[in-house]
């Protein structure tokens, strides 16, 4: 039903448009900026791979220069250009972010910091729980704003209890100025093919009114064998801008299964040696399989010159499925698993409103910003274990095995999944940014009253637990100082907000004297310092910060916040178009993160699973002078050793991956064409890249073999 009434609506939106006809030159986006808007972008910067800005939370589109936290939004046109098939592929270009997978599942999971953000917990258009759980295609999304550091004053608590290390929001595509008529088609590594549709017009006498339409379908197998992929992208978006009216609304579907795909390993000691980067040791009867619908509104209205009010509200209906077989590992790579099913429907609405106002007192300048949001989300779930004696298997020479029955140990009914969980997030945010000399010293100050509301119901018969209900209020103290135009100093206070844990009913075999207690939510507490420079064609950052959080763990037979975490590190960040033709983005993140208060002594000082002391990136493109059209690509991605075991006595091996790229841009019968291949992890080393990524787990996630990408784009 979602997607006959969304195909439906697509159709008669390519029906009622115009004759299609314009040139691929045409795609660019506005570059006018209403600074603070709650809808405009901001322009791209020299190069186009990056954006001058992004969304700051409640304080809505700035320039990169004038926030006070690091920041970087990386454009459709970088995502195009490397064939990116997901949120996943575009960070890969970020020398501060990591991608891994989910915990027992397929979920893309993103490591800032040292700290993880779940692909459910990014922001969408601004809102928290919009977005499909597991995976979010590239063909939605116009920016991918990656925020670096603690973000609950500006966007609230992300509802499924991550984002301590930094946040993402995911920003959908908008019609430019011209006609946009784009059809694409290719292979990605052994037979996956792909085709797309990407159609856009404006309307009205000063083209006010855009309407986007994305249509993407991927279909085989790529690059790891017997892994056999289906993904159907529906997107359809629609915005106005006006001089005092603002509004955009966006609809996707995503129906997204995968056949037999390669799980992750938990090692039991030492960490076997990868296996060939190609291979496949699912079992064959296992699968993924998640259909979302969602779609957000997003208005803003100038009442006054200087006063301005917004509002968004959104949704999210989704359906997953599991048949999974996740094995754990000795030294010598024998396997052992078991069946694991769930089914899980989610239902998710999510608002924000604010008012903005700009007033003057004495030599001040004032922007104040009030903003409230709320989160309500159900959650209904089952599953089903098979016995837990397992099936053996080996890494290097998998068996597969006939399916075991998944009637050990269930819960609910995986045909009609009962309510398991209700949550209710929902804050109040208020805050002065101050201008000073000019404009060139910004001070803000702010906090955020954030209330947490957690049900949860027994598998089956839906008995309710006692009710997680707590509340916090996170401050903000940042500072902004431009001593010249090109240099920007900042420095800020923050932080984040993750849902206390439930007090265990045992400990080492005794009653815990506060069992079953709601702790209060868990703080993660920064502090930061930069630099961010820009020159006209060439821009970076230098991001010095520490951060730390709670955690949890009985002491004197009392479970409370004994625990923490410490966080400490170095960014470097570069970016633009330095000369003609030459476009470079890169970095590197040095991060000492301890454990500096455990339930184990002998522990503290150890270094937190997966989480490496270096990190880098380096992405060139270069535009061949000797042949136009012609447009050379290589990318560098480097990580470092990664702890496998709390006591760190077992750590992953550093890796380095080569990535190389080549584009042809020319006129066929008078229409532009571009040709894309693509090659990524060149020298097909065969390493696992990352381990953990929820906390305290650390199964290991094995890279990506050799893939050749092609792709063939034509405007017509």
């Amino acid at each position: 039903m979602f997607r006959s009434l969304l195909l439906a609506s697509c159709c008669a939106t390519v029906l009622s448009t115009p004759a299609l006809a314009q040139e691929a030159g045409s795609a660019e986006l506005d570059e006018v900026i209403v600074t603070g808007s709650q809808v405009t972008l901001t322009s791209p910067y020299p190069g186009g791979q990056v954006a001058r800005g992004g969304r700051m939370g409640l304080f809505g589109a700035l320039n990169v220069m004038d926030t006070p936290f690091a920041s970087t939004s990386y454009t459709e046109e970088l995502a195009r250009n490397q064939q990116a098939r997901s949120v996943g592929d575009v960070l890969q270009n970020d020398p501060a972010v990591r991608v891994s997978k989910g915990f027992g599942n397929f979920q893309e999971l993103y490591v800032i910091r040292g700290f993880p953000v779940y692909s459910d917990d990014m922001t969408y258009n601004g809102l928290y729980g919009i977005l499909p759980r597991q995976f979010v295609a590239a063909e939605f999304l116009e920016r991918v704003e990656v925020f670096h550091g603690a973000t609950a004053f500006l966007n609230g608590a992300a509802p499924g209890g991550s984002g301590v290390g930094g946040a993402f929001n995911l920003t959908p595509k908008r019609a430019p100025d011209s006609d946009l008529n784009r059809l694409t088609a290719g292979v990605d590594g052994e037979s996956e093919l792909y085709l797309a549709a990407d159609l856009a017009r404006r309307f009205g006498a000063a083209g006010e009114w855009g309407g986007r339409l994305n249509i993407a379908r991927r279909d085989g197998e790529a690059g790891v064998e017997g892994e056999d992929r289906q993904l159907t992208v529906i997107g359809l978006g629609v915005d106005r801008r006006g001089d005092r009216a603002r509004f955009s609304a966006d609809l996707g579907y995503q129906d997204h299964h995968i056949d037999a795909p390669r799980p992750t390993v938990t090692p039991f000691g030492a960490v076997p040696t990868p296996p060939s980067s190609d291979g496949n040791f699912a079992q064959p009867w296992t699968y993924t399989d998640e259909e979302q619908l969602f779609g957000v509104a997003r208005g803003e209205f100038d009442l006054t010159d200087s006063v301005s009010a917004w509002a968004a509200f959104g949704g999210r209906q989704g359906k997953e499925a599991n048949v999974l077989a996740n094995p754990s590992t000795d030294a010598n790579g024998n396997l052992s698993a078991y069946r694991f099913d769930n089914a899980r429907e989610d239902t998710v609405w999510s608002g924000d409103v604010g008012l903005r106002a700009e007033l003057t007192t004495g030599p001040v300048g004032h922007t104040i910003v009030a903003s409230a949001s709320q989160v309500r989300s159900k959650s209904r779930n089952a599953y089903a274990f098979s016995n837990f004696a397992g099936f053996a298997s080996d890494l290097y020479a998998p068996a597969a095995v006939a399916p075991p029955a998944a009637d050990f140990f269930t819960g609910g009914d995986l045909s009609n999944p009962g309510v398991t969980e209700r949550v209710d997030n929902a804050s109040f945010a208020l805050a002065d940014m101050m201008s000073f000399l000019e404009g060139r010293l910004l001070v803000t100050v702010g906090a955020r009253h954030q209330s947490i509301e957690t049900r949860t119901y027994a598998y089956g018969s839906g008995v309710p637990a006692p009710a997680y209900v707590s509340d916090a209020i996170t401050p903000v103290f940042a500072v902004v100082y431009r001593p010249i135009e090109q240099i920007s100093l900042y420095a800020n206070y923050a932080e984040a907000l993750i849902p206390g844990q439930i007090a265990p009913q045992l400990s080492g075999g005794m009653l815990v004297d506060n069992r079953g207690e709601a702790l209060d939510p868990f703080l993660g507490e920064q502090m930061e310092v930069g630099l961010k420079y820009d020159v006209g064609r060439f821009g970076g950052s230098v991001s010095l910060f520490s951060t730390t959080l709670q955690s949890a763990f009985v002491e004197n037979n009392v479970f409370a916040a004994n625990g923490e975490q410490e966080n400490t590190g170095l960014e470097i960040a570069f970016f633009g178009e330095p000369r003609d033709g030459l476009r470079v983005i890169g970095g590197w993140t040095w991060l000492d993160a301890e454990l500096t208060r455990t339930a184990d002594p002998l522990l503290e000082g150890s270094r937190p699973i997966g989480t490496p002391e270096f990190q880098g990136n380096a992405n060139v493109e270069w535009d061949v002078p000797q042949l136009a059209g012609l447009t050379l690509e290589g990318r560098l991605v480097y990580t470092g050793e990664q702890p496998v075991n709390v006591p760190n006595t077992v750590e992953l091996d550093s890796w380095t991956r080569f990535d190389a790229g080549v584009r042809y841009s020319t006129d066929v019968a008078g229409r532009p064409v571009t040709v894309r291949a693509r090659v990524e992890n060149l020298a097909d080393e065969d390493h696992w890249v990352a381990v953990g990524g929820y906390p305290g787990a650390n199964y290991l996630t094995l890279g990506a073999p050799r893939t050749l990408r092609l792709s063939v784009s034509t405007d017509f």
